[in-house]
């Protein structure tokens, strides 16, 4: 709205008000009501005293106000209070607009906004009539001055209705966010003995750092309610942690319906809806309120926003006599849905895939031509940890595909010939194959199918660390990205000297890698292009890379041998599965514990696993994609 157009609507509003609040100001100073003549818009006024006025309002100070009024009734700061508790007012911004002659007084207009908590910002045009009095500007109050319908007796309300959360959908349109049962854990602090005992039972059981735990109750202060809610849980796992917590004094169970994945599925991406958290409630903003069902993880957290809407309310003056008028209308909107790309029968492929797996665990699925992510599965269900797409770890011999790649693009053949002694010296670093393994003199197929390691830590030293590097960013290492999730992507950090350039191009050293992103490195060895993988619809044309020229074909060669002749025979009965094993060290203690991982892919399917300190790559991981490639 243009300030003239304002203008004009404010002078009308005024001349309502003081229509309205002729029969209402204090006996003691008469109420002038001016003719159309003697009315009309003033070059000056008590601006200094106008300001101050409402400066003290939005402050809060309600005696500074009582100060600069005129004969102001006994009840003048409980009117302005149950104003402010009756609207549930957050904060108040005046803007002081043009004045107005009327007889004896000026009229001060002013345009307010009120920030009302659960509902959002209130704007509202009025005025404060002004006298002299003793030579002083003083406001002449009336109820009037809160809001032009209000009058003596009359009180301030409000109503709040929030919509029904939108769906989340898979790529076909399909549901994937039924209503369930959880239970919400939380803490009675009453009731709490030791809250050290009760932070540590928590972590143990459901995960919850003691830091979490510490914000949540620091957030919940003094507030009234004795349940602080924690952590939501399932069924299934509520039962696990049961007899744990329940003895310990001050915890206690809350059982509700809400969306839940269904029986884990796809759980960490979706994640949980739960009642607010104190501890997330001021990260929301003003228009949440306690009790309010929101997105506690996963997408569901992500993209609270467009799934929760915003709610509808009114602003009610509730009139001494019975009457209510709306004042205003928050018209609210409904969610939104959100459509991810997730396939349900390649993530149903995932979920069993993982079934029985007692390590920690990641599976992650691409559309090799698109990017598109089919499936994510993490485990265990029980820990927040989301390994599929924030995990990052060494990776290990997978990262041959890379290496691989630079070798073909500086003129390697599948059938060029290359050493796999038992070990391998690089400076002062001895690097070794997978309990002593040796080759002899063999080809590049031979060595990558059996993952030897010393054949390509000497490769490597004739192929640089400038090549190396060039071809990890085709595959997207260092490459940001956003599938939709926050997600940690992959580093290739600049090797220093020959013996991090051993280490990298065997996927050590400091390289690390999310199994979100080795799946995006198997789908580019079958597509020849890496595009970067995303979850949502709607975030498609994010970076992408082609690999070299002529590197597809013997890629896709070498992988394949992998399965039907190397380290990864656990697929070989996998029509057209190809893949590469990894066994990656991590740790400080020797023996050094590993990582098992195996990328690969078939019929347009990219896809990586890994079984957190699970081993062996070939024995662990490999089973596991021959299980899941299978499903497909």
């Amino acid at each position: 709205m243009s300030w003239r157009a304002w203008k004009v609507g404010v002078l009308a509003l005024v001349a309502a008000f003081l229509t309205a609040c002729a029969s209402r100001q204090a006996p003691t100073v008469p109420d002038k009501v001016a003719s159309p003549e003697a009315a009309g818009p003033v070059a000056d006024g008590p601006v200094a005293e106008a300001e101050a006025y409402l400066h003290a309002w939005a402050a809060g100070d309600f005696a500074a106000m009582r100060r600069a009024a005129l004969h102001p009734p006994a009840h003048f700061e409980a009117m302005h209070q149950q104003f402010r508790d009756g609207l549930r007012i957050v904060s108040s911004q005046f803007e002081l607009g043009p004045f107005q002659r009327d007889g004896d007084a000026t009229v001060a207009t002013y345009r307010a906004v009120h920030l009302l908590r659960g509902l959002g910002e209130w704007e509202l045009e009025g005025a404060l009539r002004f006298v002299r009095h003793q030579g002083q500007w003083r406001v002449q109050w009336a109820p009037a001055a809160l809001h032009p319908e209000a009058r003596d007796g009359d009180r301030f309300s409000r109503t709040r209705t929030a919509p029904q959360r939108a769906d989340i959908l898979d790529a076909r349109g399909a549901l994937l966010t039924p209503q369930g049962e959880v239970i919400t854990i939380g803490v009675d602090p009453t009731r709490v003995r030791n809250m050290a005992d009760v932070a540590a039972a928590l972590q143990f059981q459901t995960g919850v750092s003691t830091a979490r735990f510490d914000a949540a109750m620091r957030a919940a202060g003094t507030a009234t309610s004795r349940f602080v809610p924690i952590v939501d849980l399932p069924p299934e796992h509520y039962q696990q942690v049961r007899p744990a917590l329940a003895p310990v004094p001050g915890i206690f169970f809350r059982r509700k319906s809400a969306r839940t994945s269904a029986d884990g599925f796809a759980s960490h991406t979706l994640g949980r809806v739960g009642e607010v958290t104190a501890e997330l409630l001021p990260q929301l903003g003003p228009t949440y309120l306690p009790g309010d069902l929101v997105g506690l993880s996963g997408l569901e957290r992500a993209y609270e926003v467009q799934l929760a809407g915003s709610p509808s309310g009114d602003v009610l003056l509730m009139r001494a006599w019975g009457e209510t008028q709306v004042l205003f209308r928050f018209e609210g909107e409904p969610g939104a849905p959100l459509s991810t790309t997730l396939r349900r029968e390649v993530q149903a492929a995932a979920e069993a895939a993982l079934e029985g797996v007692t390590h920690p665990a990641a599976l992650v699925a691409v559309d090799s031509a698109t990017g598109a992510t089919l499936a994510v599965a993490s485990r265990p269900l029980s820990q927040p940890l989301h390994r599929a797409l924030t995990g990052r770890y060494p990776p290990g011999s997978t990262f041959k595909v890379v290496t691989t790649e630079a070798l073909l693009a500086q003129g390697m053949r599948v059938d060029s010939p290359v050493a796999c002694p038992p070990t391998a010296m690089v400076r002062s670093k001895s690097f070794r194959n997978f309990e002593g393994e040796s080759l002899g003199d063999t080809t590049l197929r031979q060595v990558f199918a059996h993952s030897c390691n010393t054949a390509f830590v000497t490769l490597a030293t004739g192929l640089g660390g400038d090549a190396l590097s060039a071809a990890a960013r085709r595959f997207g290492f260092d490459v940001p990205y956003a599938p939709g999730l926050t997600s940690a992507g992959a580093s290739f950090p600049a090797p220093a000297d020959a013996i991090e350039l051993a280490a990298a191009a065997i996927g050590q050293g400091r390289v690390l890698a999310t199994p979100l992103h080795m799946a995006s490195v198997a789908a580019a060895a079958e597509t020849g292009e890496w595009r970067a993988p995303f979850l949502v619809e709607g975030l498609d044309g994010g970076p992408s890379s082609p690999l070299s020229d002529g590197v597809r074909a013997p890629l896709t060669t070498l992988m394949r041998a992998v399965v039907t002749e190397g380290s990864g025979k656990a697929g070989r009965n996998v029509p057209g599965l190809a893949g590469k094993t990894g066994t990656a060290e991590f740790g400080t203690v020797a023996p050094l514990p590993t990582h098992a991982w195996f990328i690969g892919f078939r019929k347009g399917v990219g896809f990586a696993v890994l079984v957190e300190g699970g081993g062996v790559g070939g024995r662990v991981a490999a089973p596991i994609a021959a299980k899941f490639a299978g499903a497909l």
